[in-house]
């Protein structure tokens, strides 16, 4: 009878050090990639994306397997750096995050279904989280389905933030997409899914043209209480308003600039 086998293992570093030294290395290279709007180009091997990845096993099914110069395929999306992040991560199955991309990281982490790379971007999030960045993580995320399924509770520090680089009309548009989703998973009315969130709303912040048809759309989709708006305009009809008024009358800093901020005259926080 045969004796089983007994599987003995090498020593990782030296392993993941040789894997790592093929990232972006044009030498056995058999795929070309042009990436994020700056176009740079990246290699890679096809295999090795293909056993690790199903995203780019599907990409790259079709590539053809001819020698010389691959045909290249373009990425535009992902910006460069978070894309060779995610190459570093599929070659070594580790990753270097740094606080100024690892939001990038995990957008494509979660586009390319990387599941164990997500979870090592959540966590080094968790580590470095502070208002700043989760207001980046906000910004990053207002176009996307998991902002829709975000709690009042998860939102509301974010919203109270003079940091965040939204401006108001953008975070209008986005609270009125979250409430739909919110009031058709709840089977409650939208203004009062909302209620919590609207309230964090600076909508002195917007100019006349935009408060007209804010209170215009909110006719026919109620969302924001009439008070609300009424001292909004409040606001533009006295042309003045006083530091103890507080965050209501106070820009953030990603608030774009319109013509009565002039007399708002508060600093940002």
């Amino acid at each position: 009878m045969e004796t089983p086998g007994l599987v003995v293992h090498g020593l990782a570093e030296p392993f993941s050090t040789a894997l790592r030294s093929l990232v972006n290395n044009p030498q056995f290279s058999d795929v070309r990639f042009v990436v994020g709007q700056e176009r740079q180009e990246v290699f890679a091997h096809q295999c090795l994306l293909a056993c690790r990845c199903n995203f780019f096993q599907r990409l790259l099914g079709t590539e053809p397997g001819s020698s010389g110069v691959p045909r290249p395929v373009v990425l535009s999306t992902v910006p460069a750096e978070a894309f060779l992040a995610v190459l570093e991560f599929l070659y070594t199955n580790s990753v270097k995050l740094h606080r100024h991309s690892v939001l990038e990281v995990l957008t494509a982490a979660v586009e390319y279904g990387l599941e164990e790379l997500r979870e090592l971007c959540l966590e080094f999030v968790e580590k470095v989280l502070d208002v700043e960045l989760a207001c980046e993580a906000l910004q990053e995320a207002l176009r996307t389905r998991g902002f829709l399924e975000l709690s009042a509770a998860a939102l509301l520090p974010l919203l109270q933030s003079d940091k965040l680089c939204v401006d108001e009309a953008e975070l209008v548009r986005a609270a009125r997409s979250w409430a739909r989703v919110g009031a058709a998973v709840l089977e409650r009315p939208m203004a009062e899914v909302a209620a919590p969130v609207v309230r964090e709303l600076r909508l002195a912040l917007l100019a006349p043209a935009e408060l007209s048809a804010l209170e215009e759309q909110n006719r026919w989709e109620p969302l924001i209480p009439v008070e609300q708006i009424v001292e909004a305009w409040r606001c533009h009809a006295l042309r003045r308003v006083t530091p103890a008024q507080g965050a209501p009358y106070r820009r953030r800093s990603g608030t774009l600039p319109r013509e009565h901020h002039r007399f708002l005259g508060l600093p940002f926080k």
